[in-house]
């Protein structure tokens, strides 16, 4: 599906295609603070990914984009920001082998034998993996550091102490 001109999709919630990629976070509850789910190459994996993150944090009460598949999630172990980027990784590579397959069975594709032990390869976050989220954040901490000084003996700063002929003689 095409996304609007906001960048939000216009099917699935807590999502939107930045550059080409579809991006999901979500807003913890009474906090100002979102939590960054990650960047997918499609809308379903990061549907999934919100999913995840939407019923870590609001119960069974949450509104989810696949009420069909909230049983074979994986909640995180704790309410962290840190174990609910994980689970929610975790649902975005499960959408991914689910979305493949069922896309293969469409085209008529049988698995054979070696075809099982392969793995399914896993998805990885670039922008987590180089810790993008919090790039601005880095960035502006680094402009409250102040400069390092320049410690020069004073010797070496004394006229007398030149062996050149100075600028400031005429």
């Amino acid at each position: 599906m095409a996304s609007t001109s906001s960048g939000k999709h216009p099917m699935y919630r807590g999502i939107r295609c930045r550059s080409g990629k579809w991006v999901s976070e979500i807003r913890e509850p009474r906090k100002t603070t979102r939590i960054w789910l990650g960047t997918y190459p499609t809308p379903e994996m990061a549907a999934a990914a919100y999913d995840v993150a939407v019923l870590a944090l609001k119960g069974s009460e949450a509104v989810v984009n696949f009420p069909s598949s909230v049983a074979s999630y994986a909640l995180p172990a704790s309410p962290s920001s840190e174990d609910i980027r994980k689970a929610a990784a975790a649902a975005a590579s499960r959408k991914r082998a689910e979305t493949k397959s069922e896309n293969n069975l469409g085209t008529g594709h049988h698995h054979q034998a070696k075809n099982e032990e392969m793995t399914i390869e896993e998805y990885v976050d670039e922008d987590v993996f180089f810790n993008l989220p919090n790039l601005l954040v880095d960035m502006a901490e680094g402009l409250l550091v102040s400069p390092p000084r320049i410690s020069s003996t004073p010797s070496d700063d004394l006229p007398e102490n030149s062996h050149e002929e100075s600028l400031w003689s005429f």
